[in-house]
């Protein structure tokens, strides 16, 4: 089986060409994404035929659960398709579960530098992302392992929630995100993003993704926590969110669409037996 590695920012993934043949992407994601036994990835990005898209963009996660969709694995979809030849074109709509989103890709000198997605509308109802409760779920309350958090919640392609901490980058935030994952507050779990706001343009961010743990970069994470953090007052809608790797430029617009502007890479080809 042909495959192809690439990363966002050090969110990694394997990218199969599911067109012509179909298989049990949720069975073999655990084998490809292991780090010492398989390829190792994040997870699987599945392409796929699409009758209401140009391309449809399947994403399962390494413990073999299917997300919605991934902002980081998204841009890297949209730079292999192009490269490929499957859509030549730099603007295109691609089909996720979250429904249909619209890259544009950045070319310089014939290559691709970059990639903007159109990440659509943020949901911001309990009831929408789903939150156990009324209302938006902004800036309340949640004890795990035994500490108070503060906590936001939205939704932008899949359920997020941010909490503000002093070091986003100490190690104990990550021992608490899978409880907080699988807290009965979110019925379809949620990942989970510790943030610190530098100023009202720049937030420091790391995550602990749904099915998968901590990541090195998440799209949709960097997405989530801008809205949140507009929605708490800590920043303006155009924010530079730092993670472990590099930087993601977020604009939730005044046409209430969220814009995500980063890079993607493409690391090797090959071939595996199964």
């Amino acid at each position: 089986m042909r495959f192809t590695k690439v990363h966002g920012l050090g969110n990694d993934f394997i990218i199969l060409d599911g067109r012509t043949e179909s298989r049990d992407y949720a069975a073999l994601a655990p084998k490809l994404c292991h780090r010492q036994t398989g390829i190792g990835a994040d997870g699987l990005l599945i392409i796929e035929n699409s009758a209401k898209a140009d391309i449809r963009m399947r994403i399962v996660n390494e413990d073999g659960s299917e997300a919605e969709m991934c902002g980081n694995g998204i841009r890297c979809f949209a730079k292999y398709v192009y490269r490929e030849g499957i859509v030549p074109r730099t603007e295109f709509g691609v089909e996720t579960l979250a429904g249909i989103m619209r890259p544009k890709l950045v070319i310089a000198d014939g290559e691709v530098a970059g990639v903007t997605v159109d990440m659509g509308e943020p949901y911001l109802e309990c009831a929408e992302i789903p939150v156990v409760g009324e209302g938006r779920c902004i800036d309340r309350e949640l004890t795990v392992q035994g500490v108070t958090l503060r906590y936001t919640t939205v939704l932008v392609g899949v359920p997020h929630t941010l909490i503000y901490v002093d070091d986003p980058t100490d190690k104990k935030w990550m021992n608490m995100g899978w409880d907080i994952e699988h807290a009965s507050v979110f019925p379809k779990r949620t990942n989970v993003n510790f943030a610190k706001v530098v100023d009202e343009h720049t937030l420091v961010m790391r995550t602990f993704e749904r099915g998968c743990g901590p990541t090195l970069a998440c799209g949709t994470g960097a997405c989530s926590a801008a809205v949140a953090s507009y929605l708490n007052g800590k920043t303006e809608r155009s924010v530079d969110v730092n993670i472990e790797l590099g930087t993601l430029h977020i604009d939730w617009a005044e046409d209430n669409h969220v814009y995500m502007t980063g890079p993607a890479e493409i690391v090797f080809t090959g071939e595996i037996k199964l």
